[in-house]
């Protein structure tokens, strides 16, 4: 019964929607004791023959009464304990996706999609039949079990006692299987989250299965998978089975106990027929409470089996939270790198080090170097996607660290375009809008002139309201980055980070693309990182990157005097376009 302590924030914060539902359903438990009592008083009667045709339509009249008060209490009841339940569904699968957006992307590196979305489904769905289901259960197997047993007792003490002798067996035997269904149960929501992760990751990347020819291969991995699922599954059915039979044979026993003994102590005249058809009725009430308890058991432990895994997805806390009294400002001004050295969480590898930058405020730089230089680990820095120690350095926008102010006013500072550029299920307009949703459609279109994307869309079959496929999958690279580029350009941040988002577009765009952020970003800051060179040649400053480290730094034309790193990098891709164009050249 742990769960329902776990869960007792939530009945506290709806106390009075539970308390009226469990009032509801005690009404109910006493209204089903008049029907059985009355059938016994009219058999007395029968027996005696002083049964008249007023008693018996005042009798039916009663118990037709009854019926009907039942059914409504029955209704309200229902609206009250499932309606509670649906809403601590809602305000769980709420918390979930509350947690899932602050947390950072080291959360991410060791939680698999199709895992997290188990945990907002199938472990929800668990805890709202425990909270709905399982209260219902509860009351009803004390209450309307305690209600019933009183009352049998009352009619005759002894034989109450013998109906029940064989309870204890049933309650030995309903832990045990509660025990054995936790078990299980939590088992079976593994191998489910390990399945739902599997079919995500098949569906996002089924260009990449046909395009390798693994289809065959992959069926068989997933076969197993869904063998491995059944399994667990069927392990938890065989448990799940064994509480009705256990229950159906504990009160057949407590059946022929009580019309054997009942009969017994009729033919000595210690009980009445009346009232043994009354007992008997009371004991067909009782098996519903019985059952509830059986029922009760299996709920509970797959809803707590669930919470313990919400739980301890929600226990997780965020790396990257907002310091104590950090100020809600947004940061303005030149940007400072101070870095003596940065690894990544739970790595020895050092990933930056020595890094010494001052970036002018409306000034453009350009980070180049190879791949695994370290390029993007400056610009997520930057966004806080992870935290300097105070030991590794700081980053300062303004004579301001940027741990000095909330997460939110650092990142409303910030557009950002990174490598992968997202696409969302959605309409073109809704994805360049993304990041100001309040935009007007002119600004949207202005921005898809910027990033050199509006001919394409206006070739669509609706234009901007082209619905795009899952993560993109109708469109090129070039497209994806574009419309990344152009919903960056929308929000007009003070800060634009770009990380390689011109590297699938062609020379003519890319001219195009930069020449207009050089245009509308006049006197606000500008980080381009990009393996093409060309593409930061404008740049007021460049940095060459290895191994994480500052290797050189100045002008397009300063660093090709150096004849260095830059000066190689920059004749080696002339050669390579050079070679593409035919031996032109550029």
């Amino acid at each position: 019964m742990q769960v329902f302590l776990d869960l007792m924030w939530f009945f506290r914060q709806h106390k009075t929607r539970y308390i009226t539902g469990i009032i509801l359903l005690i009404m109910v438990a006493l209204l089903s004791l008049i029907p059985p009592r009355i059938v016994g008083l009219v058999i007395n009667a029968l027996t005696h023959h002083e049964l008249t045709h007023a008693m018996l339509y005042r009798d039916l009249f009663i118990i037709l009464v009854t019926a009907l008060a039942t059914y409504g209490i029955r209704y309200l009841w229902r609206i009250m304990l499932f309606g509670g339940a649906i809403q601590l569904a809602t305000e769980l699968r709420t918390k979930l996706y509350d947690h899932f957006t602050i947390m950072s992307p080291e959360f991410y590196h060791h939680k698999r999609t199709g895992d997290l979305m188990a945990h907002s489904t199938n472990d929800v769905q668990a805890i709202q039949e425990t909270a709905s289901e399982g209260v219902l259960t509860l009351v009803d197997s004390i209450v309307t079990g305690s209600v019933v047993i009183t009352t049998m007792a009352f009619l005759n003490w002894k034989l109450t006692v013998v109906s029940l002798l064989p309870m204890p067996i049933m309650a030995f035997a309903v832990t045990r299987y509660g025990k054995m269904l936790h078990d299980r149960f939590y088992l079976a929501q593994a191998a489910f989250s390990d399945i739902n992760d599997r079919v995500q990751e098949y569906v996002s990347g089924i260009r990449v299965i046909r395009a390798f020819g693994q289809e065959n291969w992959e069926r068989k991995n997933f076969i197993t998978l869904s063998r491995d699922v059944v399994n667990k599954s069927v392990a938890v059915a065989r448990i799940d089975s064994l509480f009705d039979p256990t229950i159906s044979i504990i009160v057949g026993l407590s059946y022929f106990l009580s019309i054997a003994i009942g009969a017994i102590f009729v033919v000595h005249g210690t009980l009445n027929l009346g009232n043994l058809t009354t007992f008997t009725l009371y004991l067909g009430q009782l098996i519903w409470p019985m059952l509830a308890f059986g029922f009760l058991f299996n709920i509970v432990e797959r809803g707590r089996a669930s919470y313990e895994r919400v739980e301890s997805l929600l226990s997780v806390s965020p790396t990257i939270t907002d310091k104590k009294g950090a100020k809600e400002q947004v940061p303005s001004g030149a940007i400072t790198y101070a870095i003596r050295q940065f690894s990544y969480p739970g790595t020895a590898h050092v990933v930056l080090k020595d890094i010494s930058l001052v970036i002018e405020q409306g000034h453009t730089l350009g980070i180049v170097g190879r791949t695994g230089s370290g390029k993007t680990t400056l610009l997520r820095l930057l966004l806080r996607e992870f935290d300097l120690k105070p030991e590794e350095g700081d980053i300062v926008i303004g004579g301001v660290s940027i741990q000095d102010v909330t997460l939110s006013a650092l990142r409303s500072s910030i557009a950002y375009a990174p490598q992968d550029a997202f696409i969302f299920s959605q309409s073109v307009l809704d994805n360049i809008a993304f990041a100001n949703p309040k935009a007007s459609r002119e600004d949207i279109v202005k921005a898809a002139y910027q990033a050199g994307v509006l001919e394409d869309i206006e070739q669509f079959p609706n234009g901007f309201e082209t619905i795009i496929g899952e993560r993109g999958t109708n469109l090129s690279g070039g497209q994806k980055q574009r419309i990344s580029i152009a919903r960056s350009l929308l929000q007009q941040a003070e800060i634009l980070l770009l990380d390689d988002t011109l590297s699938a577009v062609d020379a003519r765009t890319e001219t195009h693309i930069l020449d207009q952020i050089k245009n509308v970003r006049q006197g606000r800051t500008t980080i381009i990182a990009t393996h093409r060179l060309r593409t930061v040649e404008h740049a007021d400053q460049i940095i060459v990157l290895e191994n994480g480290t500052i290797v050189e730094q100045g002008t397009h034309e300063y660093l090709w005097s150096l004849g260095g790193r830059y000066w190689d990098m920059y004749r080696r891709q002339q050669l390579e376009t050079q070679v593409e164009r035919g031996g032109v050249e550029v």
